[in-house]
This record gives structure tokens, sequence and C-alpha cells, in this order.
């Protein structure tokens, strides 16, 4: 069971290692959706990604002697660098298992944060067989990208600061994967404010939560084929009980939405957005949530994008 308490002790913990994302409104936006969206820009966080909170916390929560041999993950890139980052940061090691097609933006960004990396082919059961391989090899630590009570406590902290901010919410919206964001931000939003609807939000292509949601089981994931990389895992032990507790409701939304949005966020509110990110959005302007005449979160999870590849560009 992770309390509020627990919540904001790691609030407390990662405070010296992360950013306080601002959140930023848009006029624009505001009129094209009729709500009033409130965006918590943590694409403005350190490795341009909420997944440095959760790995922040992870690592200092270890002792001297479980991180002496290191950490070890896998992931399809920002929880990859984020981890590296964390490890940095500690003076210890990062194993980063990455599947082979992971942007190349995200890559560059464990090189440079010191994480050692290990391919694998872009399936769940490859990143995972291949992460067992390192840590039998390594005897370092598992810090898991989302299935971990450590991870999803500090991914937490992000609605804490939301509704400290704006604190009159009445939808908070995030982007599911494995589910590490949307469980801390239902168990954060929960605590803050009861009285809040909850909403995940992911691609059709990779809508193994909305299944999972719906017939009150995990489902597998599906093929690597959504453009938003970072949400294309299958929810954990951990966080499925999480959501199916404390979210509302789950919805899918097309490609083709995803860039719309991705590219309204870079043009109108002039910051950069990565497809995953784009999705919540995606969703509101779809007509997927009704947010007419309601105050909106919107958690914009992270910014690396290549931008030799951008989605639009032919």
């Amino acid at each position: 069971m992770i309390t509020l308490s627990d919540i904001r002790a790691a609030h407390e913990r990662i405070k010296p290692h992360i950013h306080r994302t601002p959140v930023l409104t848009s006029t624009v936006l505001n009129t094209l959706s009729s709500g009033n969206l409130y965006f918590k820009c943590e694409n403005f966080q350190k490795v341009a990604a909420f997944k440095a909170r959760g790995a922040f916390n992870t690592v200092y929560s270890l002792s001297d002697s479980e991180a002496a041999n290191g950490v070890a993950t896998h992931s399809s890139g920002n929880h990859a660098a984020a981890l590296a980052l964390a490890a940095r940061t500690r003076g210890i090691t990062a194993y980063i298992v990455m599947p082979e097609d992971a942007p190349e933006i995200k890559k560059n960004s464990v090189r440079r944060y010191g994480g050692i990396i290990t391919f694998c082919e872009p399936t769940l059961a490859a990143r995972e067989s291949t992460l067992a391989d390192v840590i039998r090899r390594t005897g370092t630590v598992e810090a898991h990208p989302y299935n971990d009570v450590r991870v999803i406590t500090g991914q937490a902290t992000a609605t804490v600061e939301l509704l400290e901010d704006v604190p009159d919410l009445d939808i908070v919206i995030a982007p599911v994967g494995g589910g590490g964001l949307m469980s801390g931000t239902a168990l954060a939003a929960t605590y803050l404010k009861p009285n809040i609807r909850i909403i995940g939000a992911e691609p059709e292509l990779a809508g193994d939560a909305a299944i999972s949601f719906r017939e009150n089981r995990i489902a597998p994931p599906m093929p690597p084929l959504s453009i938003a990389d970072g949400l294309r895992s299958a929810l954990g032990t951990l966080t499925f009980p999480i959501i199916k507790e404390h979210v509302d409701e789950i919805v899918t939304v097309s490609e083709e939405s995803i860039i719309i949005a991705m590219r309204q966020i870079w043009e109108v509110m002039k910051i950069i957005v990565e497809p995953s990110c784009a999705v919540p959005f995606a969703a509101v302007m779809e007509g997927k949530i009704d947010v007419r005449g309601k105050n909106v979160g919107v958690i914009l999870t992270g910014g690396n994008v290549d931008l030799e590849r951008l989605p639009w560009q032919k």
C-alpha cells in the first residue's frame, strides 16, 4: 500500500535532484477544446521526462549495500536515461536494456549519462529476458520502469505539484503505458482531491490497458506499431490493481490524432513534446473526454524527439 505519507517522503527525497516543472496554459487550446487545460510540463524535467522522478526515488531509496553493484532496467528510452542520470548522480553504474528500434535521441541520452546499453529485439519478452541475463551477470538491483513501488511513488509527485499549483481541477489525464505514471497519478489525485475524475489515455495500436480495464485482467502488449513508443508496455501486477481501483476511465486514440495533437502543441505552445506525451491532448481533441467548462490537468510526459524523423515529415 502506497500512502500519501510515502508520496510526500518521496517528494522530499527527490527534490534536490529534479526540477519543479511549470504548469502552462493556452488560450488557443482552451478555445479549441472548450475547457480550461492546465499542462504539467514534465517535458521540462531532468532528461526531458517525468521518468526522472521515479528513477531518482528508486536509486536514492537503496541502501549502500543494495546500490553497490549498480542498477539495471529495460526501457525504450526515457526511464533508461533517467536511471542512468540518477545512478551517475549517486556514483553507481546503470545497466540498460533497450529495444533496437528505440529512437536515436533516447539511445544518445542514455550514453550521455553513462548508462551501459545492451540491445534486444523490440518485444516485451525480449526486453525482460535480456534484463534477467544482465542482472544474473552483474548482480545489480532491478529498477523496473513501472512495476515497482518506488517508481510509482516517485511518479506520483508530479500530480502532487500539479494540484498544489491548480487545486480546483475537475479532471486529471495521463497517458498509460506500463502504468507507473497512471497509478501514481491516480493515488496522488485520490488522496489530495477525492472527487476528481481520473482518466488514462493510450493509442488504439497499444490499447492493452483499455482492454485490461474493461475485462478486469492484464491483457498482453500489442505489437510495437504505435508511434507512441513510450506507451507500448503492458500493465504490471502492481500498477493494474491501483488503476482498476482509482482510475475512472481509459480511452484510446488514433495514430493520426496523436500526430495532430503533437503538432498543435508544438505550433501553439511553442514547446517540444514527443508522441507519447501528446496522447492525452489527442483524447481531448478527439472528443473522447468531455472537458467542456471543466478545469483539466494534462500531464505532458516528455520531450525527447528525433528531429530527423518527425511524424509529419514525409
